[in-house]
């Protein structure tokens, strides 16, 4: 079994989240509080083949 690699807070790098928004990309830390909610409740799904 692998060791597991920790972190400090200090030492991690935030990792910024776009999503696609009305035909262009978008970071989601430029929503308003509401549509950052809603994108927080979206659920990823895989079509079946």
């Amino acid at each position: 079994m692998q060791d597991q690699i920790e972190l400090k807070d200090e030492e991690r790098t935030r990792c910024e989240v776009w999503t696609r928004v009305m035909g262009y990309h978008r970071p989601v830390s430029a929503f308003n509080k509401g549509k950052q909610s809603e994108h927080k409740d979206r659920v990823c799904f895989k079509e079946p083949q």
